[in-house]
């Protein structure tokens, strides 16, 4: 089909619009809930429980010295896993087709039609995904750690409740998204013109399949582990503040 001339005209008969609307409601939800809790800087741990908020916990009690009485533990660190999901190549085309409607899905009329100039001027720095993909790395090992502690970590010995399994379900669907990412297919074996020649061809063969399993689920995965996320951190503070309690499993 071709579009009609206008602003987002179209001859499709499909509700095409829903999946931009929820684009925006859902990231603007979770910019509004992660910008809250960033600024809140209480509640974020509970015995072994630790938010993946404000996971690694800094102690900033020198910023009020500093006259920054503001700063809070997040606020160090949220911008390390932000820059990795900013500049998703999924999260690009999700955004740029809700927010800005160009370029907009196929036989829709765009924004700003022949204007779309990529990852360029004021978007070069989209390209710096595949470092921020080294960040992610870190924070992914990092929150796997908080997992184990909020299973060995407990005072009284060795434990498992409620929120060690929402922990667990967190960091699982956090590495689905970050090992299908593309550029970590291209780092593990997507760069690869002949694997029977390179080095550890083989085992990086059967790594880049695996990956690739993950990457053709990049969407549900980073919509998933966007949740879990702020899921994650929620169940930690209702606990916290007293609102739920923890249940132990054992």
């Amino acid at each position: 089909m071709v579009p009609l001339p206008g602003v987002a005209s179209t001859l499709r008969t499909d509700a095409w619009w829903v999946g931009p609307a929820l684009t925006v409601v859902v990231l603007l939800g979770f910019i509004v809930y992660a910008t809250f809790r960033a600024f809140e800087g209480t509640s974020y741990e509970w015995q072994a429980y630790l938010s993946p908020f404000y996971s690694p916990f800094f102690d900033v009690t020198w910023a009020k010295s500093w006259g920054l009485g503001f700063l809070t533990p997040a606020m160090l660190i949220l911008p390390g896993p932000a820059s990795f999901r900013f500049t998703c190549y999924y999260y690009r085309k999700a955004y740029y087709r809700s927010f800005a409607r160009h370029p907009m899905g196929c036989a829709i009329a765009e924004s700003s039609p022949h204007k779309y100039e990529g990852e360029t001027k004021l978007l070069l720095f989209q390209n710096l995904h595949r470092y921020a993909m080294y960040v992610a790395l870190v924070f992914l090992v990092i929150l796997w750690k908080d997992a184990i502690d909020a299973i060995i970590g407990w005072k009284d010995g060795v434990h498992v409740g409620v929120g060690t399994l929402v922990m667990i379900v967190n960091c699982v669907l956090l590495t689905g998204y970050t090992f299908g990412c593309h550029s970590f297919r291209h780092m593990i074996g997507g760069s690869v013109n002949s694997y029977s020649t390179a080095t550890l061809g083989g085992l990086r063969h059967q790594l880049w399949k695996l990956v690739n399993g993950l990457n053709e689920r990049h969407q549900p995965l980073a919509w998933a582990s966007l949740f879990s996320v702020a899921l994650t951190d929620l169940y930690i503070r209702m606990v916290a503040t007293g609102a739920i309690t923890d249940a132990r499993l054992f």
